[in-house]
């Protein structure tokens, strides 16, 4: 026998009344004191015993009675009905867990797992179910199991959500391939999350839950909001020493669902505090705020812009790193040089770099004869302008200066034999010298193709309307790239990688014997670029977001690479150097005892708090084919309904409690009391 309503059975213990009635209202009878009983009459002591009997008959009546009662509203079944209620309805059930930045807003991410185990303790044994927790993507994943206690540990041990920002369908979707190799046709998915809008951002319309899928949104969000955030710092990166006074903007905004118009932002520098300022919005939901900030000497600078007055923290920082290099050391052979400056080979190249002290370049002049290998050793960059005449030596020390990390300039002119350059620049140049190109005075070429990928190219979107009388024609060696062309399709720029080093190969002058580049606008910017390129590399990505992957790169593979997260705590990383940023703040990695670091900032999306309606969500996903699913609450009370309609044993009951009245009537009032 069972019970469908066992809690009833307590009151079995009122049926202890009557009997505590019985023993409180038992009275001894009074001793009086007669002077003579002869004249009373005698009772018979059957009488006596059989009143006994009755009241005992009646206690027991009076029990039984308020025994039967609680019998009946327990509602008692005679059959194997409790394996058929506990599995009745098995479900195959996936809770997807919301672990993304936002639910560390106030007590969210709490809430959401007390929803989570609540879900759990509802389960029964023959149930199986699935957890995810998620903000972009799948963070942890635990298949179907029927090992439910092992979800909850799993839970339990979620201390707090990361800094991700939130997706819906791509969990979604990974919910509905587990419910795939389910083993019940009653599947369920649980959603538990502050339903920000920004999840919705990725949704596929096309795309729905399988049929028979019931999804339940469980929303763990507050109505009201206040936040601020920055969502864009605008910062140099990479700066040359001696650099100017430098301007830092930051952006701040109001994302919460009450208006914030007043907070207050400060920017450190290497832990500094550089200044502080109050932001007032005013009616507006953003404000930029400029900051200026010296970077003198060199090395890597951090950074940190970081906003106060609301109640969110976690997205009130912004991170940044600034580099200062030293002056790129530039040495300038002329091999024209004149005391007119007009037809002084060096003079506009020396122009555009030599400059004012704010200068990025040091320049050195010399001539072809003052060439050595110490001078080469003394120079980040080596510029060769119509040099014809270096010796052997001359020509080895350059080949010795590339292969060792030195870089290289060519632009031959009319002092330049084909055959020698060829022959002393042999394992270096980008391209041989074929022949010169002298044009007419009507007749000229221009630049007609340029690779715009390339960091020298890609800032100079201008027209190249320079026009070029005279230049070499090049044969390109296999490895060189060309990196522009004439409009006659030959080579105008050549690059080439030897040893360490870099060279590069231009068809023309850099003044203005055999062209007008000189004085176009773009002379200056090109020149600058490309010495640039030249010693340094491109300017490295040091600012990400939280979820991506650093690549650290090393030319040699049995470097030392070891990597740090924004809390100190050392990071694996995989066979590919791959180093995963989860949490915002400056990450440092080390290669060889070389460290670098890399500011990584929250996505700003996260931060804003604006909320999608749970039902928008179901009615986005939920299979058209699917019939709503009552709850399990609702299938129970359905079956027990089921299972007691044959039997009413409780009926019979209260029948019998009803003629046990009738005769407790009948005996209490032949009872003697």
């Amino acid at each position: 026998m069972v019970f469908l309503t066992p809690l009833f059975l307590v009151g079995l213990l009122a049926a202890l009344i009557p009997v505590a009635i019985h023993l409180i209202r038992r009275e001894k009878p009074p001793k009086l004191m007669f002077s003579t009983i002869r004249f009373l009459k005698k009772t018979s002591k059957k009488l006596v015993l059989f009143q006994h009997l009755q009241q005992i008959a009646l206690l027991l009546l009076r029990s039984a009675v308020i025994a039967l009662l609680v019998l009946a509203f327990a509602r008692p079944l005679i059959n194997q009905s409790v394996a058929r209620l506990v599995d009745a309805d098995p479900q195959s059930a996936v809770i997807l867990l919301d672990v993304s930045m936002s639910m560390r807003y106030g007590d969210h991410f709490e809430r959401a797992r007390d929803e989570a185990l609540d879900i759990i303790d509802s389960l029964s044994g023959g149930d199986e179910v699935a957890l995810i927790s998620f903000s972009d993507s799948a963070q942890l994943v635990r298949e179907l199991d029927a090992d439910i206690e092992a979800v909850r540990d799993l839970i339990e041990d979620i201390e707090e959500p990361g800094f991700g920002t939130t997706r819906y369908y791509p969990n979604l979707r990974l919910a509905d391939q587990l419910l795939e190799t389910s083993r019940y046709d009653n599947r369920a998915v649980y959603l538990i999350s502050d339903f920000q809008d920004t999840g919705m951002r990725s949704a596929d319309e096309a795309w729905k839950l399988a049929p028979g899928v019931a999804l339940t949104n469980i929303d763990v969000g507050t109505a009201e909001s206040s936040n601020l955030v920055l969502t864009d710092v605008r910062s140099p990166e990479q700066l040359l020493e001696d650099a100017a006074e430098q301007q830092i903007l930051a952006r701040v905004r109001t994302t919460g669902s009450l208006y914030m118009d007043r907070g207050e932002v400060s920017l450190s520098i290497n832990g500094q505090m550089v200044d502080r300022v109050t932001v007032d919005l005013g009616d507006r939901s953003e404000e930029v705020v400029a900051f200026t900030s010296n970077f003198d000497s060199e090395g890597t600078y951090v950074g940190e812009v970081r906003v106060s007055g609301d109640e969110f923290a976690d997205d009130n920082s912004y991170f940044f790193t600034v580099d200062v290099l030293p002056k790129i050391r530039v040495l300038l052979v002329n091999g024209e040089a004149s005391d007119n400056w007009f037809d002084d080979e060096g003079h506009w190249f020396g122009l555009a770099v030599g400059g004012p002290a704010t200068s990025p370049f040091e320049l050195q002049h010399i001539e072809s004869t003052e060439l050595s290998a110490a001078a080469l050793r003394q120079s980040d960059v080596a510029v060769l302008l119509n040099v014809g005449d270096l010796n052997n030596s001359q020509a080895q020390a350059i080949t010795d200066y590339v292969a060792e990390g030195g870089s290289l300039l060519l632009a031959p002119g009319d002092r330049v034999e084909a055959e020698l350059f060829n022959r002393q620049f042999a394992d270096i140049t980008p391209a041989q010298l074929q022949n010169q190109g002298q044009l007419g005075r009507e007749d000229y070429l221009v630049i007609a193709d340029y690779d715009r990928r390339h960091p020298i190219l890609r800032p100079l979107e201008g027209d190249w309307t320079a026009r070029f009388e005279g230049h070499w024609s090049l044969l390109p060696v296999a490895d060189a790239d060309v990196l522009m062309q004439f409009d006659n399709t030959e080579a105008a720029l050549v690059e080439r990688a030897f040893g360490e080093g870099r060279v590069m190969l231009f068809a023309s002058s850099l003044d203005l014997e055999w062209n007008n580049l000189a004085l176009q606008g773009l002379y200056l910017p090109f020149v600058h670029e490309t010495l640039r390129h030249l010693v340094q590399t491109e300017v490295r990505q040091r600012a990400y977001q939280v979820g991506d992957n650093i690549q650290l790169v090393s030319a040699d593979e049995s470097a030392q690479i070891s990597a740090t997260d924004s809390a100190g705590q050392d990071l694996q990383l995989n066979n590919n150097a791959l180093m995963a940023v989860a949490r915002p703040g400056i990450y440092t990695a080390s290669i060889n005892d070389a460290a670098s670091r890399y500011a990584v900032n929250i996505l700003p999306e996260e931060a804003d708090f604006t909320r999608v309606a749970a039902a928008t969500v179901y009615d986005a996903v939920i299979n058209p084919d699917t019939s709503p699913i009552q709850s399990r609450e609702v299938r129970t009370a359905q079956l027990i309904e089921e299972l007691e309609r044959p039997q009413r044993v409780w009926w019979y009951i209260l029948a019998l409690v009803m003629l046990l009245l009738l005769a407790e009537a009948l005996i209490a009032n032949r009872t003697y009391r």
